[in-house]
């Protein structure tokens, strides 16, 4: 899993750590160490020893946090796949997404809710403690960052606690998931490009807000904003198509009555694209499938004699798929089922074809070729105008 190393499982979620988290570790171990060196009760490497205690509270609280997003998604009956603590903070990678707005929203405010409550512990735990004392530090420390942990989640651009937010309202106002994402992955994008901003300028010596690691988490934010947006963007156009609209225009369908030797005159000697062929009869209604292997087992002298139905074999229903499902069911529908080809029926049962994967992306590569020449029809129309 993208080296990432399998730690175990925490209440049944595969649990993983990123080679990356060691290299903070380390530095915030540090960071936190040589500020604890300050109090002079602390000896030898004891600054150090607290300043490890508080890096893995950071990342304790982090991991509460991403329990949270997927305590929330199992009571949804959504399988969570893993959970991973990587160079940026933590990953909840869940096997699906809600099948509602609400419970969108919850699944993703519920990481920030469980840090604003860390929030009050760790301030509630630290009160408790004398004033000036080591681990009084520690725990306004740990409460101070589970505040900022929260409040920059709730930035409303993805892949951030806020961006799943404000999906989710797009998703309601819009009843349109996909245009949620594609929204909040633009926003996304913007404050990845800010923040890269600032990483720079302040690099330069030019702006006192930010450092490398805005310039770092920038660059993260533009890039996961970008993909999520742009695979968004492709769903919303396959939302809007169907089955039907995919169906190979030669799609490989012959009547159960012909004869093997009309069968191979026609359907099979030079025309080497298809080995499988659907088997219809006179209403169209699918009887099976045909391969061009299973015409060898019959000698040449008997194709005259023996017809296709004979040697028909079912095809299973899972096989199928309704002319009017969407191209982005469909879609799904292959990775699920990992089938080369589905066979779109209409309600009546009759056979129009073969859906595939790459008939999907020829009709959307067909689909942005239209568009052009539409846009530079219009351009050329506008210019027209102009010049008279």
């Amino acid at each position: 899993m993208n080296g990432n190393i399998r730690i175990g499982n925490l209440f049944g979620i595969p649990f993983f750590i990123n080679p990356s988290w060691f290299f903070v570790l380390g530095l915030v171990t540090w960071s936190y160490g040589s500020g604890l060196t300050e109090f002079p009760q602390l000896t030898g490497i004891m600054p150090w020893l607290l300043g490890l205690v508080a890096a893995l509270l950071l990342f304790s609280s982090v991991l509460a946090h991403e329990l949270g997003h997927s305590f929330v998604a199992i009571a949804q009956g959504i399988p969570v796949k893993s959970i991973t603590l990587f160079i940026f903070g933590g990953l909840a990678t869940l096997e699906k997404e809600s099948e509602t707005p609400l419970q969108a929203f919850t699944v993703a405010i519920a990481g920030p809710l469980v840090s604003l409550l860390l929030f009050g512990v760790f301030s509630f735990v630290a009160v408790s403690f004398p004033s000036d004392s080591p681990i009084e530090a520690i725990m306004f420390l740990v409460a101070s960052i589970n505040l900022v942990l929260a409040l920059f989640n709730m930035i409303p651009g993805l892949p951030l606690d806020g961006g799943n937010v404000l999906k989710a309202i797009v998703w309601k106002i819009t009843g349109n998931p996909n245009k949620g994402v594609i929204i909040a992955g633009r926003v996304g994008q913007v404050i990845g490009w800010l923040a890269i901003s600032l990483g720079i300028l302040s690099i330069l010596g030019i702006s006192p807000v930010g450092s490398i690691w805005t310039l770092l988490i920038g660059t993260f934010l533009l890039q996961n904003a970008g993909f999520a947006a742009q695979s968004a963007t492709v769903q919303d156009k396959l939302s809007q198509y169907t089955a039907e609209d995919g169906v190979i225009a030669d799609s490989p369908i012959v009547q159960n009555n012909l004869s093997l030797r009309e069968f191979v005159n026609n359907y099979v000697i030079g025309k080497e694209r298809w080995k499988k062929f659907l088997v219809v009869d006179d209403a169209q209604q699918l009887m099976g499938a045909v391969t061009t292997e299973d015409l060898k087992p019959i000698p040449t002298s008997q194709w005259n004699d023996v017809y296709l139905h004979e040697l028909v074999k079912p095809v299973a229903d899972a096989d199928t798929i309704l002319a009017n499902t969407s191209l982005l069911e469909a879609a799904q529908m292959f990775e699920t089922k990992n089938t080369p080809a589905l066979i779109v029926i209409n309600e009546s049962g009759e056979v129009l074809g073969l859906l595939e994967k790459a008939s999907i992306i020829n009709l959307m590569k067909e689909e942005e070729a239209v568009k052009e020449t539409i846009t530079v029809d219009s351009t050329q129309d506008d210019e027209k105008v102009i010049v008279n």
